[in-house]
């Protein structure tokens, strides 16, 4: 399994860099940058449209995968190619957001579109929630669960390499966490695909080679192309997770960014702040001014999830361990969040000017 994921990462990390540069020189010579406003988090103006490299990457590589199981290569259970004609729509349409502006309204019929047709492609398909909840509260709570998992991955985009991390982190703790079911060591005989390691990888190879134009100084952003089919497929990725019944790895993996998106959209609705218009007040927004630096901020992130990660896979191969590592992730979170935002009110005090972020 090992050799395999590297055969793989290989590939689709050089593909990305490559496709990236390309990418980039073609947006600078059409002028489609992101200038800077009151709301951004850069200083000058930067290309924009970094997913068309990235996810065109992703895409390939996962319909490669799939082939290779028609031939009979691999053992794979899930309906991808229809899961990647939505991913792929989602770009599209995220694209002409970038270059012309959608509505929210608009953005959301969209996403929820996306989701309600990806709900088709999820192998747990009404057992997410490991039959808890009965089959149609199930199908609806993962439905908003992924629209809003598509939704923070676009609005924690706002600093330079944070989505390259985070996603990258995803991918990789999905990968482990499929490559130890296949190799049986995983507890309660979770039916995690050894082959959903090789899907989390490439993910995650894309987005590192992602990083090579993207860490600060960001030589171009994602965008929206980037980010919603990403968010999209993160979102796809952990479903699957816990409809295998990892479902504390689930949340462990991605605990970060929804304990920070969540926790703002929240304290700004209860000041009555118009949610929908852009801001700087999530906490690794107020934590990049405070200290003056985005890697800081990214590598503090970075060191979060190493940990949530090594939680993910104590609570997958150990007997009566997911509520304990569950709590240690929660409070792990909760500190970063605590010294990201001391020191700092969280209040955007403008409302007016829109910008590419939302909530």
């Amino acid at each position: 399994m090992l050799w395999l994921l590297a055969v793989m990462a290989a590939p689709a990390a050089v593909a990305s860099v490559l496709g990236t540069g390309l990418v980039l020189r073609a947006l600078r010579r059409r002028a489609i940058l992101d200038r800077p406003n009151e709301r951004s988090s850069h200083d000058t103006a930067t290309p924009i449209g970094g997913g068309l490299a990235v996810v065109a990457v992703i895409v390939f590589e996962w319909l490669l995968i799939w082939l290779l199981d028609s031939f009979g290569v691999l053992s794979f259970p899930y309906e991808v190619p229809l899961l990647l004609v939505i991913a792929s729509g989602l770009a599209a349409v995220s694209w002409y957001d970038d270059l012309h502006g959608l509505k929210v309204s608009t953005r959301l019929l969209v996403q929820a579109a996306a989701v309600t047709a990806g709900l088709a492609t999820l192998s747990a398909d009404g057992n997410i929630f490991q039959g808890v909840l009965p089959y149609a509260l199930d199908v609806v709570a993962a439905a908003f669960l992924w629209l809003w998992f598509i939704n923070l991955t676009n609005f924690m985009d706002g600093i330079d390499g944070i989505t390259g991390i985070e996603g990258g982190s995803i991918g990789l703790g999905v990968a482990l966490l499929a490559a130890l079911a296949a190799a049986g060591s995983v507890i309660d005989n979770a039916s995690v695909a050894g082959v959903l390691a090789i899907y989390g990888i490439v993910l995650a190879a894309a987005l590192a080679g992602f990083l090579v134009w993207n860490w600060r100084p960001a030589k171009i952003f994602l965008g929206d192309v980037g980010s919603v089919p990403i968010g999209f497929l993160l979102g796809w990725l952990l479903l699957e997770t816990a409809g295998s019944g990892l479902w504390a790895a689930a949340i462990l993996l991605p605990l970060y960014y929804l304990a920070d998106a969540t926790i703002t959209l929240l304290l700004r609705a209860l000041r009555r702040e118009r949610i929908f218009r852009a801001h700087r007040s999530h906490f690794y927004q107020r934590a990049a001014r405070r200290f003056g630096s985005h890697a800081t901020v990214v590598l503090a992130i970075l060191a979060l999830n190493i940990g949530l990660i090594a939680l993910a896979l104590i609570s997958a191969t150990r007997e009566n361990a997911a509520l304990p590592a569950l709590a240690v992730g929660v409070v792990l979170t909760a500190g970063l969040l605590w010294y990201f935002g001391r020191n700092e009110s969280g209040r955007d005090q403008s409302d007016g000017a829109p910008a590419s972020q939302g909530p």
